[in-house]
């Protein structure tokens, strides 16, 4: 571009030096408008009344130019002129024709005729109005990059937020938009600032001038994202989303903050909206306990109850890690009323569990705390049980001792017939509650447990795993290609987790409604093709990333389930059901007591057949021959739970 050079020196003018061009251009612009003013009207340029009226051209620059100083007409950046500038102008310049007329009605000038003025004040505000946006778009052109180094982008909607992403990308100068995809058919084949719309099947026809196509519509549910995006990956063209209406209004990001779509924002049915007549009883102006706060879910419900402004929630947890992370996190947005204890120790400790709950007076418990992860739990069933199964039993009992209003415990449903002894763990510790509840009066403290199924960014989740081994350049590793799971958002269970607890009525068994299971090989190949890369398999030899099966691991299912008897009921909320299942007699929960923790083996096997069906095979068997080949000792309990196993 030969003017290049030039335009790049105008551009790096101080700011006074560029004021000072624009008042020079308004100088010359202004007694052209006078003039033209006069010519448009009489159809002479040079005409008498024109040449008597002379006097209109000094006072219009000695009068406009000061006004437009003073009214802010050289602060505002000739490069983000829009609408409102123009508003503005054509206010300044009626005052100017105004001030003009009472000058010569004043001073008894000659002056124009009165349809004149009109013109005047139409032609000032054409005149100062293209001159400012043609200097706007001149400096928009400079800044952008040559065509070929540009973008080339396709934007998905073409509402509100689709043009402005446009007009922000304008500004950018990093993109070029080409066209505009809207469902909407009412819609095509018309335009936005010369920028077609078209139906989004006519993506298939640029595909060879599209690099990029921008998701503009922040509003979408989880299930309309994925309806899009499943119809655009097959094209191989990367999409980006702008932020959600919530980043946006709150001022924590810009349209233009363009980012990939996470497989988070596509797996599960759409959230439903918190029912306010569940959220916050029982927790507002309370003492809450969450144990495992440092974990996944027990972090996500410590956020969500200090939203709810209890007058105190306490962190129990045994890793002084995930405490310090945890705790220094809520104490950046700790609201004034608000208490926060941070208790470093395992909830098995029962002398430690008590004291808290005497000295903190707790009123609602959530357990969270709980070894999750399948195969190092498989590996060491004696420490899985321990912490799963006894930690349970030690904090609810001590909960009911101190008198708490509700306990409610986060299950999963790996304990649905466990063929593992982490699923086998966490269906005793449900049994544990249900016995627990049948011992207490009516009016007694609300024990209830809440089961689903995997929660999405969770440490041992495999959304992570796999976006670590995409990032790494593969392989995905993959035990089954047939495998399925049920998953959910973690601050959506955190969510559900809270209203069920106002539900419970006493040994309440509830299950979140996960919406549809995903097969796993396929939220791999997703997980590749949102991220730009491609799959490599028999028939696609070049691709990017390679998806290994290694087989199951020990105890792993193909498919999990919610329900044991396959009864439940609906409750107050659509997500939430009340399952109705068979629950654990006293008796029994003594006898799993014993398995535990009695230092009589030949004992142990006699009571095996009582708990066996219960607590599953696979972990009784694991828990008996990990003791006998390594001798171990019995657990050591609390003198309490030795008593109950008598």
């Amino acid at each position: 571009m030969p003017f290049r050079p030039i335009t790049t020196r105008l551009l790096r003018l101080e700011p006074l030096s560029r004021r000072l061009l624009l008042i020079a251009a308004d100088a010359l612009v202004i007694p052209l408008a006078v003039w033209l003013s006069f010519w448009l009207r009489l159809a002479d340029p040079l005409s008498s009344n024109f040449l008597q009226s002379l006097w209109l051209l000094p006072a219009a620059l000695l009068i406009g130019l000061p006004l437009y100083a003073i009214t802010g007409q050289y602060k505002g950046l000739t490069r983000y002129v829009g609408s409102l500038a123009l508003y503005r102008l054509a206010g300044r310049n009626g005052l100017l024709v105004l001030l003009l007329a009472l000058a010569g009605i004043m001073l008894q000038l000659p002056m124009p005729p009165r349809s004149s003025w009109l013109l005047l004040w139409l032609l000032l505000t054409g005149l100062t109005g293209t001159l400012r946006f043609a200097l706007r778009d001149v400096l928009l052109n400079l800044q952008v990059r040559p065509r070929h180094a540009l973008i080339r982008v396709a934007i998905y909607g073409a509402g509100a937020a689709g043009g402005q992403l446009a007009a922000a990308l304008r500004l950018a100068g990093g993109h070029s938009v080409e066209l505009f995809l809207d469902d909407a058919v009412h819609l095509w084949r018309r335009d936005i600032n010369g920028i077609p719309i078209r139906s989004p099947q006519a993506l298939s026809q640029a595909l060879g001038s599209i690099d990029q196509v921008l998701l503009a519509i922040p509003s979408l549910s989880r299930s309309q994202r994925r309806r899009i995006v499943d119809a655009l990956q097959p094209f191989g063209i990367p999409v980006l989303q702008v932020p959600s209406v919530e980043e946006i209004t709150s001022g924590r990001a810009r349209i233009d903050a363009l980012r990939p779509i996470v497989i988070e924002e596509l797996l599960g049915r759409d959230a439903v909206p918190p029912d306010p007549r569940l959220l916050g009883p029982g927790i507002s102006d309370q003492v809450v306990l969450v144990s495992g706060a440092g974990g996944s879910i027990g972090a996500e419900l410590c956020r969500q109850i200090l939203q709810l402004q209890p007058r105190r929630l306490v962190l129990l947890e045994r890793s002084e890690p995930s405490l310090y992370a945890i705790e220094q996190e809520l104490r950046s947005t700790l609201p004034a009323a608000v208490e926060l204890v941070a208790v470093l120790g395992s909830a098995a400790n029962r002398p430690l569990v008590e004291r808290v709950m005497r000295e903190q007076v707790v009123q609602a418990v959530f357990h969270a705390a709980a070894y999750k992860h399948v195969p190092l739990v498989q590996a060491n069933p004696l420490a899985g049980l321990a912490n799963n199964v006894l930690a349970t039993q030690v904090l609810a009992s001590a909960a009911v001792a101190a008198g708490v209003s509700s306990f409610t415990l986060i299950s999963t449903d790996k304990a649905v017939r466990p063929t593992n002894v982490m699923g086998a763990s966490k269906r005793a510790a449900e049994l544990v509650i249900q016995a627990l509840a049948q011992e207490l009066p009516a009016a007694g403290p609300r024990l209830a447990m809440v089961r689903f199924g995997n929660v999405l960014g969770s440490s041992g989740s495999v959304v992570p795993l796999f976006r670590e081994q995409i990032a790494n350049g593969g392989p995905i590793t993959l035990t089954h290609p047939e495998i399925i799971r049920y998953f959910m958002t973690i601050p959506e269970a955190a969510q559900l987790v809270l209203q069920a607890a106002v539900l419970a009525e006493g040994g309440d068994l509830f299950l979140l409604d996960m919406g549809e299971p995903v097969r796993i090989k396929e939220l791999a190949e997703q997980m590749v093709r949102l991220s730009g890369r491609s799959l490599r398999d028999a028939r696609h030899p070049d691709g990017d990333i390679e998806i290994i099966c290694t087989g199951l691991r020990p105890g792993e299912k193909l498919y999990e389930e919610l329900l044991i008897d396959a009864d439940s009921e609906a409750t107050a909320h659509p997500l939430i059901y009340r399952a109705r299942e068979r629950a654990l007699p006293p008796a029994l929960d003594r006898a799993i007591s014993w398995v535990l923790v009695s230092p009589d083996m030949h004992k142990v096997h006699h009571r095996r057949e009582q708990v066996q069906e219960i607590l599953a095979p696979v972990a009784l068997d694991a828990l008996l021959r990990v003791r006998r080949a390594e001798q171990l000792p019995p657990l050591r309990p609390p003198r309490a739970l030795l008593g109950m196993a008598g």
